[in-house]
Order: C-alpha cells, then structure tokens, then sequence
C-alpha cells in the first residue's frame, strides 16, 4: 500500500500596488506549475489585508492560498526558485500540510467586508449599556 501524497499549502502575498495584470501572472504562472508536476487542490483569493509588519514599506499584501498534491520533491523547489526571484511577491510560504489538517478557513466573507466602504464600519450589535463591566482592581472577587 502505498502513501497519499502530500498536500501543501503556498501562501502568497503579493504586492497590490503592481498591476493586476502582473499579479494574476504570478498567480497564473504558480497554478500551471503546479498542474504541470503535481495536482490543484483549491485555490483561493483573500484579497489585500494589512500586513503584521510593513515589508518593503507596504502596509497591505494580497493574499492568495493555493493547495496542491506534490508527488516530486522537484515541484517544491520550482515554485521556490520561481518565488524567490519574481519581483512583486512580497512574501511566500510553502507548508506540508499534516495528515487531518482541517480546511482552511472561508475568508471570503472578511476580505469583502474589508473592502466596504469606510461609512458603513462593522458595528456589534451589542449597545454599551448591555457590555459587562470589568470588576475594579482592587475588587477581592468572592468565593463561593
């Protein structure tokens, strides 16, 4: 019996001031290698969110997720090369993903959200008469 294949997980983050032309190319050029030595699990695009820290003075990346079955360790570093040297790939990531790693998570839903426009802010339905207050610090909480 042999093993499944691998499944990994490439996460770009791309520059969203290149040309969108340019970035679906990079976007492209990665899910046809990928094709051509390994299987396209799901591809998925999260838009352009803050980055944690600035990179090359961004402060927003876009973000794409690509996974796939490798069954070459010769794939993995194609995509590596390929990464490293094209010029508006801020950041990648490849992971091998471990067996009965859960879906990735819909981020669908927070990357439209995050480009709605800025006078409908997400609100929580909760008013502040109805938030909990926080006990007072030099409140001895009781025991029961």
């Amino acid at each position: 019996m042999t093993a499944a294949e691998p499944t990994y997980d490439l996460v770009l983050v791309l520059d969203p001031q290149a040309e969108q032309e340019a970035r679906a190319k990079i976007v492209s050029d990665a899910v046809s290698a990928i094709e051509a030595q390994g299987q396209l699990v799901s591809q998925e695009s999260w838009g352009e969110r803050p980055l944690s820290y600035p990179i090359d003075r961004h402060a927003n990346g876009e973000y794409h997720l690509l996974q796939f079955h490798a069954p070459a360790k010769q794939l993995l570093a194609d995509l590596d090369h390929t990464l490293r040297i094209t010029d508006d790939v801020l950041r990648f990531r490849i992971v091998k993903l471990a067996p009965g790693t859960p879906a990735p998570p819909d981020m669908g839903a927070a990357g439209r959200r995050a480009e709605s426009p800025a006078s409908e802010s997400p609100v929580s339905e909760t008013s502040v008469a109805e938030t909990p207050e926080a006990p007072e610090p030099d409140a001895v909480p009781e025991l029961a």
